[in-house]
């Protein structure tokens, strides 16, 4: 088959797993799978042909100049450098746009790396101690979001994903009409073949198989986070991982030599964002942006679902999986399962960087069994979708990576007082394991959402005990922050 020279392919991918901590700090991790992934390429030269360097967000160090690091350990001159915000997209992003400068001619080679040492950074905390890593940032830069949180999220303590993922996840329970325990088991069945992969897995961080009842019935070690998500259940993110991939132009991929069962092709990916503020999403409990971003990628692509051998389904909460999967019309226990790595509660979960792990896991498995493989991501407060399909075949569009934005926010309501409905509610739990606080969206009579808190122990046990979503509640004033009673 004829492939234009333009055609940009995947020639080399690598991951690192760091188990014993203290462990090496990101710009270590970064040059060895660099270095690791130009290796997997198979031919010399690869890394004296970058273009472009590219690194997702770290959050275990805050370096002065990442990229020019990098490019120092490697003798590389990239003339296009890039540092990416804080989102599990960003790899994506990363990937999409450096394919679509390869195919204009802007660069003829790229490489995407990732980090994370949050075991090491651990390791040192529970020491008493604090890093001495190389080249920080002085003064250190605010905190790699693109937004920050809406005051009213900030003021209810609302802006940790283990928290609003938890109610959007009530919110869709209610939606299908699951009773608490049905949801509960049908999360476990879910997730637990996950564990089975990562267990074969040599770069997962926790490679144990356990059961549904494993991973759904809380106990001393496996606690409830964001009730009603166990530990578990979760992406694990104090991980010291690293990974990396280089795409470059087929030309350069022939005139370097090489092979052609090392060439992946992105035949087509998409991006596509809901509402930044989870009180303000129209659906609670689905997302509209990974439908759309799945629909495009695969229009794009010039495949189906059923063509595809391999999926790396997002799995930092059961909502991702189970909004992904509602959008793409995929069977949550589809035989061909829903992760190549073993996902973010098993695997591992560096912060922003899973996506590389899974394009680097996909590509293995792509080269020992040809065809279309599927890797999704998601940002922030599922906020963020993207939708990517690698393939042993060329062909395809790439699109250019403008994001598609939905429906129009339903708006906040900061400070309100009377009658209100429940729209999806969590209990945030301590390290102790025990319940902290309730904390719910609610939508009002006269339109908007407005969050409050849960705080009597006797309403936040039942709030765990019962479905609360469509319930009547009396909100109150206390400050900034709304209270629920009932």
């Amino acid at each position: 088959m004829s492939v234009d020279p333009r055609t940009p392919c995947l020639v080399g991918v690598a991951q690192h797993t760091v188990r014993d901590q203290p462990g090496p700090e990101p710009l270590d991790l970064w040059e060895l799978v660099a270095r690791e992934a130009a290796a997997d390429a198979g031919v010399p030269g690869v890394l004296e042909s970058l273009d472009s360097i590219q690194i997702v967000y770290t959050e275990s160090w805050q370096y002065d100049d990442p990229v020019a690091r990098l490019a120092e350990r490697l003798k590389a001159e990239p003339r296009h450098r890039a540092y990416s915000r804080v989102s599990g997209t960003a790899p994506q992003l990363l990937l999409g746009e450096a394919a679509g400068r390869i195919a204009a001619g802007e660069m003829d080679a790229a490489l995407i790396a990732g980090a994370e040492a949050l075991a090491t950074r651990r390791t040192f905390r529970k020491a008493g101690e604090r890093v001495a890593w190389s080249h920080p940032a002085s003064p250190k830069p605010p905190y790699g979001w693109e937004r920050p949180p809406h005051p009213a999220e900030l003021a209810h303590e609302l802006f940790l994903p283990v928290h609003t993922c938890a109610i959007m996840e009530t919110a869709r329970r209610a939606a299908s009409r699951e009773s608490l325990e049905e949801e509960r088991w049908s999360r476990g069945r879910m997730m637990a073949p996950m564990t089975r992969v990562a267990a074969a897995n040599p770069h997962a961080w926790y490679r144990e198989i356990r059961t549904p009842q494993d991973l759904v019935t809380p106990s001393g070690d496996n606690r409830f986070v964001g009730w009603p998500y166990t530990r578990r259940t979760v992406a694990v993110m104090e991980v010291d991982q690293a990974a990396a991939a280089i795409l470059v132009c087929a030309g350069l991929a022939d005139r370097l030599g090489v092979p052609l069962d090392k060439r992946l092709y992105l035949r087509g990916w998409a991006y596509a964002e809901d509402t930044w503020e989870v009180a303000a999403r129209p659906e609670l409990g689905s997302s509209a942006a990974a439908g759309a971003a799945a629909r495009q990628a695969f229009a794009r692509a010039g495949v189906g679902l059923d063509d595809l051998g391999a999926l790396d389904v997002y799995s930092c909460f059961a909502i991702a999986l189970r909004s992904a999967c509602a959008a793409m019309g995929l069977d949550p226990f589809d035989s061909r399962g829903l992760t190549v790595t073993g996902g973010l509660p098993y695997a591992g979960g560096p912060a922003s960087g899973y996506v590389l792990h899974a394009t680097a896991a996909m590509a293995g498995r792509l080269r020992e069994e040809p065809g279309h493989g599927l890797i999704t991501g998601v940002g922030m407060h599922l906020t963020k979708h993207t939708c990517a399909i690698w393939s042993t075949e060329p062909g395809g569009t790439l699109g250019d990576g403008s994001p598609v934005h939905l429906a129009e926010p339903v708006p906040i309501v900061a400070s309100y007082e009377g009658p209100a409905t429940v729209a999806g509610y969590t209990v945030a739990h301590g390290r102790d394991g025990s319940a902290e606080r309730g904390v719910l969206v609610a939508d009002l009579p006269g339109g908007g959402r407005a969050h409050a808190h849960i705080r009597h122990s006797g309403l936040i046990a039942e709030a765990e005990s019962r479905e609360l979503v469509g319930s009547e509640v009396r909100l109150t004033i206390d400050g900034s922050v709304n209270i629920a009673t009932w």
